[in-house]
């Protein structure tokens, strides 16, 4: 199998006439390479920085990190590299892919150039086609010319047809000419296109790749939807967790307000409102000195943790008490917490009155639980055994 892939490999690097062509064939593997020799045949070289420097009488394939071809080409090129950089004539067709791809002379066939930047300045005999980010031509062409980049210039004279799609902007250069119709997309007009010479007629279309308002609009819309839904199934996720793993401190909860006075509810409602306003307070004056940077940041957890617990259990506490009420159930399940979470997401997306009953479950579950934490870090009296 892999001795199959390495032949493909091969032959899709070759160019078109390659394995047509007759006579000698030379391939010069390296890690850096000079070809200074003429080949008589075809002529595959490859390696981390390769330069050739003699003629080639038929093909020419060259694959490195670095590539130089500074020796005529009498057949087809194919270059791929980090860098290409062509400075001979070539008698065929050039194809060629890399990051930098510079052309210095002329190509007698066609020109195929895929790369992050392109620039042509021998001319192109047959047609051009060219992708890359920053694209130059130089020297015009003799066939279609076809482009797409995002900086697109053009210069000299093109004897066919010209269609060009652009992101960003398309420049002529002084004194160009195009025998045949010019077509571009850009988002904005073409620059010094008064200066150009078109004989078969422009074609523009105002191609802006930025959204229109209802576009813009709708994909703002999408985005806070697909938020909110991420958000939901975190925190339901969380909850079930939360539920599952610590039941007993669930029904702690709940059994505070089902079997708790008006007044305590209240007291530990005050209780938690007074945390989650006072603690930001403490811990930013806290931080002010250098000393307490380490108490600070502690209590800066300490705080994080509470309301990222007091707004899970609110959820859990209306899932419980629910259950509670409509099916006299009172041990704790998962489910439990995952259907009240669900339930308490739906009701803050309600305007005002969503946000307060969220707020005050948030503020007592924060309440009860410091209340639990200060009864179980500072015990005094008889205390209840409950099941944590």
């Amino acid at each position: 199998m892999r001795p199959f892939l390495v032949i493909l490999f091969a032959t899709l690097l070759t160019p078109g006439g390659a394995l047509a062509a007759r006579g000698e064939t030379a391939f010069l593997p390296a890690h850096e390479l000079l070809a200074t020799s003429t080949a008589l045949g075809n002529a595959y070289t490859a390696g981390a920085s390769v330069v050739v420097t003699s003629p080639v009488s038929a093909d020419l394939t060259v694959v490195g990190g670095a590539v130089v071809s500074a020796g005529s080409v009498a057949g087809d090129a194919l270059f791929v590299g980090g860098s290409v950089s062509s400075r001979a004539p070539v008698k065929g067709d050039l194809r060629a892919a890399g990051g930098t791809i510079i052309l210095n002379e002329a190509v007698a066939g066609d020109v195929v150039a895929l790369g992050y930047r392109v620039d042509e300045v021998g001319r192109a005999g047959g047609s051009v086609f060219v992708v890359a980010a920053n694209a130059s031509l130089m020297n015009g062409a003799g066939g279609p010319v076809t482009v797409y980049g995002n900086n697109v210039f053009l210069a000299g004279d093109f004897a066919r047809d010209v269609r060009i799609v652009a992101g960003g902007s398309v420049t002529f250069g002084k004194d160009t000419t195009i025998r045949g119709r010019l077509s571009y997309e850009a988002p904005e007009p073409a620059r010094n296109l008064d200066s150009v010479a078109v004989l078969g007629g422009v074609e523009y279309a105002s191609a802006s790749y930025l959204p229109d308002a209802g576009t813009s609009r709708a994909l703002a819309l999408a985005s806070i939807g697909v938020f909110l839904l991420v958000r939901i199934l975190g925190a339901l996720i969380l909850a079930g967790l939360l539920t599952g793993l610590f039941p007993g401190l669930a029904r702690t909860i709940t059994d505070k307000v089902s079997k708790g006075r008006l007044r305590s509810l209240l007291l530990t409602t005050l209780l938690g409102v007074a945390a989650l306003i006072a603690a930001p307070i403490i811990i930013v004056l806290t931080a002010v000195t250098f000393v307490g940077f380490g108490v600070a940041l502690f209590l800066g957890v300490a705080y994080a943790l509470l309301v990222i617990l007091a707004a899970m259990y609110a959820g859990i506490l209306l899932g419980t008490l629910c259950v509670r009420r409509l099916s006299r159930r009172q041990n704790v399940l998962w489910r439990d917490g995952v259907l009240g979470m669900l339930g308490l997401s739906l009701v803050a997306l309600v305007p005002i009155v969503g946000g307060l009953l969220v707020g005050v479950l948030t503020a007592f579950t924060a309440g009860t639980l410091l209340t639990l934490f200060f009864g179980f870090a500072f015990p005094h009296g008889e205390s209840e055994s409950e099941e944590v």
